[in-house]
């Protein structure tokens, strides 16, 4: 396999490997796909973290494939290149990228899937398929638009230049960058954290901006509000509201 998932307290591992640079071929693709289906149905899995290991993140597409498929061929394969990384993106639970090395093209959009990026401060991320004569398909024109403007998403996808870790930060691109060999430990860390959160508010919250995202500010507030009232007939809302009078905010232990 490509692409492996561990577990353990709460917390799901996307574990990227396909060395040397984790190229994300049509069976990696499927693979995550299938791995983020797993975890939404898994009630052990919390928060997640998508990780290439130590040295790289995703350098990108296997261009070798790619290269041999017609314009017949990618009709029919890229609507399931959207749909693996789109899985992702719809995990109903907090998860972050912990980007080291390289995160290009297809790299940098599996990054954008997530709720938060914690890159190595050797990172360097890009949508490169500008110098192939392509534009990003699996999510780049969109994601990336949505995350750091229109302008600075059409500057990077237009030149295809890589973005190195600070100017990423400095964009919005990451959120955090901290040396290279903590880039994992800080990455489950943060999902632990968020782990022993309430499941379902936190899915709320997720599905909340997420839609809100995609629609006007009136839509987006009906979904918001239908979710608030709904958590009130939840253990969770229970459990933190007796706790919150009782022993004050932040002490709240929910199942």
């Amino acid at each position: 396999m490509t692409v492996h998932l561990e577990v353990a307290d709460g917390v799901g591992t996307i574990r990227l490997d396909r060395p040397p640079m984790n190229a994300l071929d049509i069976a990696t693709q499927d693979r995550l796909r299938e791995l983020a289906e797993e975890i939404t149905r898994r009630d052990d899995v919390r928060a997640v973290v998508v990780w290439g290991g130590e040295k790289v993140f995703a350098a990108g597409a296997d261009i070798k494939e790619m290269q041999a498929m017609d314009h017949a061929a990618m009709v029919v394969r890229a609507k399931a290149l959207q749909d693996s990384f789109t899985a992702v993106a719809r995990i109903p639970k907090p998860v972050v990228a912990a980007v080291t090395g390289y995160a290009l093209g297809g790299g940098c959009e599996l990054a954008l899937c997530a709720d938060f990026r914690i890159a190595a401060d050797n990172a360097k991320l890009g949508q490169p398929e500008i110098l192939l004569g392509l534009i990003p398909g699996a999510g780049g024109t969109q994601r990336l638009a949505r995350l750091v403007g229109p302008s600075k998403a059409k500057d990077l996808i237009f030149t295809g230049r890589h973005v190195k870790a600070e100017e990423a930060l400095a964009i919005g691109l990451v959120d955090r960058v901290v040396p290279a060999a903590e880039v994992y430990e800080q990455a489950h860390a943060w999902a632990a954290r968020l782990a022993s959160g309430p499941a379902l508010a936190l899915r709320a919250a997720k599905e909340s901006v997420d839609a809100g995202l995609e629609t006007d500010i009136d839509t987006g507030l009906t979904v918001e509000r239908n979710w608030f009232a709904g958590l009130f007939a939840t253990e969770d809302r229970e459990i933190g509201m007796r706790s919150f009078v009782e022993e004050g905010p932040g002490k709240a232990k929910f199942r």
